[in-house]
């Protein structure tokens, strides 16, 4: 059987935790800061982990991550 191939614009966007959970950046991020508030760009800045019904669809397409 032929290898998996990694899906390389999720490779890119996610990342592996210590306890095999995937983190993720939020959206809304790159422009358009103005009207938004300082509350709301400090908590775009952190990371968050992505929810469980994303989870099995992007395993499928991080076989070896």
């Amino acid at each position: 059987m032929t290898k998996m191939k990694t899906h390389k614009g999720s490779q890119k966007r996610f990342k592996k935790t210590g306890t095999g959970k995937l983190k993720r950046s939020h959206a809304y991020t790159s422009h358009m800061f103005a009207h938004k508030s300082q509350k709301q760009k400090r908590k775009l800045r952190k990371a968050a982990l992505v929810s469980s019904g994303d989870y099995k669809r992007i395993k499928t397409m991080l076989p070896y991550k």
